[in-house]
């Protein structure tokens, strides 16, 4: 077990894993916050819901920031670990000639992306924790919306969140399909499974963009 672990099969199948369960949550996180655009009370009852339920706050939120942890883990393991295979002749490694831009520097938008997440957390579960733990303010279940189009107020940091979905994106484009060629799919329903890794990559950082741009577009005015 100890030797599976420390394979480089064993890291990329974690990492594949741990892709595809961000990628669910990912998916989750979109269609609450898409409500904030459509119906802000749905998105105040289902944000009031997701921060005082205790299995989601004690049981799936603690998974949630392990995956993450593991995913870029994994990632960065897997990349000095290949730098190191390829040695001195990674000098003279012409990488374009071999394979696309995205899949040679997926550490790169990797490491946006989880600034990216540092600065989300920041923003909201940051607050969210001090709102409820150490100002010990009573429950308010009609405050996520105001709290979430102030967010996207200043200009910098709704360009900010912009660029960090459309790096999102090209990591999606190839690391959502190569989760499944690291989990051993190839069949019939591969070519339906890139397409429609594909239009994820795409639809959803485009989703979260179109979300902050119309929230910083549409500030709430009193």
């Amino acid at each position: 077990m100890s030797g599976l672990i420390k394979s480089s099969i064993a890291r990329k199948v974690v990492m594949a894993l741990s892709g595809l369960f961000l990628v669910f949550f990912l998916a989750q996180h979109f269609t609450i916050n898409i409500t904030s655009v459509i119906d802000p009370e749905t998105f105040n009852t289902w944000s009031h819901f997701m921060g005082y339920n205790p299995l989601v706050q004690y049981v799936l939120q603690p998974i949630l920031i392990a995956g993450v942890i593991i995913h870029f883990v994994m990632g960065f393991v897997l990349e000095i670990q290949n730098r190191k295979a390829r040695g001195i002749n990674y000098v003279k490694y012409k990488g374009g000639a071999n394979a696309p831009w995205i899949s040679r520097n997926m550490i790169i938008s990797g490491a946006v992306v989880l600034a990216f997440i540092g600065l989300h957390m920041y923003d909201f579960w940051v607050h969210e924790m001090a709102y409820k733990y150490i100002e010990a303010k009573p429950e308010d279940p009609t405050r996520y919306y105001a709290e979430t189009v102030e967010k996207f107020a200043p200009i910098w940091r709704t360009v900010l969140y912009i660029v960090s979905f459309g790096l999102l994106a090209l990591h999606l484009l190839h690391g959502f399909a190569s989760s499944f060629q690291t989990m051993g799919v190839n069949n019939k329903y591969s070519p339906a499974i890139q397409t429609f890794t594909k239009i994820f990559a795409i639809a959803i950082p485009l989703g979260f963009a179109f979300i902050a741009i119309y929230h910083h577009l549409n500030p709430i005015t009193h």
